[in-house]
């Protein structure tokens, strides 16, 4: 997830003009090799409502410069959570209505390598975080603070770090792995 140096992942009416798109080849790679293994990508309803289909367009434009990432994310299968839609307005996603710990256990035991990327947004990803659900996070801190706005970690929560990498984009991704509460 991109986040603000103070720890917001959007303004406080969901703003994301903050966050850095110039992103250097070195960054673009590191997100590749990020996505290349992931079975199904998980989504909320707000994020998907824009995410779907963007990388769609970008998958039907063969000379669009992120074409390979528009084929992996509109191929991957996708799993929307959402308590409002009552079916599927997008190919290759699935609505998932029930126990988030439920649903996402069973993603885990599907077959596959069960590699699960989540793309949020906020609450999804709060949800996901204080439920324990979260094996990893790779946070995008972007070089701004913006004072308030949305946050992922609502308590507590134990993170051990497994690598700082600093890009030319000015963007530090850290990767954690999630300790127990």
């Amino acid at each position: 997830m991109q986040v603000s140096t103070d720890g917001f992942v959007a303004g406080p009416n969901g703003e994301m003009d903050w966050m850095v798109w110039n992103w250097d080849d070195e960054l673009k790679q590191y997100v590749t090799d990020l996505t290349e293994p992931i079975d199904s990508i998980i989504l909320g309803r707000k994020l998907a409502e824009g995410f779907i289909p963007h990388w769609a367009a970008v998958a039907a434009d063969s000379n669009h410069p992120e074409f390979t990432s528009g084929i992996k994310f509109t191929d991957t299968p996708k799993v929307v959570f959402t308590k409002t839609l009552e079916q599927s307005p997008w190919q290759n996603a699935v609505l998932a209505k029930g126990d988030l710990s439920e649903e996402i256990t069973r993603l885990k035991n599907q077959d596959g390598d069960g590699y699960l990327m989540t793309y949020g947004g906020a609450m999804l990803a709060a949800s996901l975080i204080e439920s324990g659900l979260i094996d990893e996070l790779h946070l995008f801190i972007n070089p701004v603070a913006i004072g308030n706005g949305l946050p992922i970690f609502k308590s507590r929560t134990n993170l051990q770090l497994v690598q700082t990498k600093p890009f030319d984009c000015e963007i530090v991704v850290l990767q954690y792995a999630l300790g127990s509460k």
